[in-house]
């Protein structure tokens, strides 16, 4: 969280703006507060972005997503300016890091909590789905580490799941390293293609490092479709699950349902080309 600067809003929307979130590809995330005291997080497009119609409408259905999705695993929308100056959308505001910074901090995630970090995605997972709708970019910097579970953020990518292909040919959108091959390909993508990035988060929040490595975009591209993930230190049923979900194949892959009720060994939940950032 950083001090507003010169230049920046005071007010969007009827909330009072405090301070700076974070920033993106899409946009500047501001955490502001409603006149009755309730703490948002308010996402303020780049004016340059909604110049373009393509934009709009993908910021539209970004915002029909997130309302759509909206349960204890999300970040529920509060409100949202789809045709103002600027474009802004506001959720509830989550204390608590997200899944990059966590690990950055402290490192790789015992087992016990990356089995409570399952169960809750999956749990959003299947919200998301249940609405018909597919997330397309889970990632950790789009997984936020609250006291009472995860939530997801970011709807920016998300599709209805009888949608084609997102992009036109010789574009991959989403993040390399946690996108399915099919989707870095330009295929076409369903539900297992969130199943695969639930296996490389949670790939990621067990190891603290990227599944697939880091390096130029295309090499990283090139691994997740045709190399196997750097699961070192993995053993037992934490790594059976996360290599099930890292199948080339979708079909391969286990469905939600396969693990709705994501736990530990034990049975118990725990307490605790073109590629890049689209936030």
């Amino acid at each position: 969280m950083e001090p507003l600067v010169g230049g920046d809003p005071a007010r969007i929307g009827g909330f009072a703006l405090h301070a700076r979130l974070g920033a993106g590809g899409m946009g500047r995330v501001f955490l502001g507060q409603s006149p009755g005291g309730l703490a948002v997080a308010v996402k303020v497009v780049h004016p340059h972005l909604a110049e373009h119609a393509e934009f709009r409408h993908r910021f539209r259905r970004e915002v029909a997503a997130a309302r759509a999705a909206s349960g204890a695993f999300t970040a529920p929308v509060v409100a949202a300016g789809t045709d103002d100056t600027p474009r802004w959308i506001a959720t509830v505001y989550v204390p608590g890091p997200t899944l990059d910074v966590a690990v950055a901090r402290t490192g790789r995630m015992p087992d016990g909590s990356v089995w409570a970090l399952a169960a809750g995605l999956v749990e959003a997972l299947q919200a998301i789905h249940a609405a018909g709708l597919l997330h397309r970019d889970l990632k950790p910097s789009n997984v936020l580490l609250a006291a009472d579970g995860p939530k997801v953020i970011d709807f920016g990518l998300s599709r209805t799941a009888d949608a084609t292909a997102l992009t036109g040919a010789g574009t991959a959108l989403g993040t390399c390293g946690f996108m399915p091959p099919e989707q870095a390909e330009g295929g076409k993508v369903g539900q297992a293609g969130d199943v695969f990035a639930l296996g490389a988060v949670l790939a990621f929040a067990s190891t603290g490092r990227e599944p697939f490595g880091q390096g130029p975009p295309l090499a990283i591209l090139h691994r997740v479709v045709n190399g196997e993930p750097r699961l070192d230190g993995l053993h037992g049923p934490l790594r059976l699950l996360i290599s099930a979900c890292l199948a080339k194949d979708p079909a391969a892959r286990p469905t939600l349902r396969n693990f709705s009720n994501a736990s530990s060994p034990t049975g118990t939940r725990s307490s605790t080309p073109r590629c890049g950032p689209t936030t």
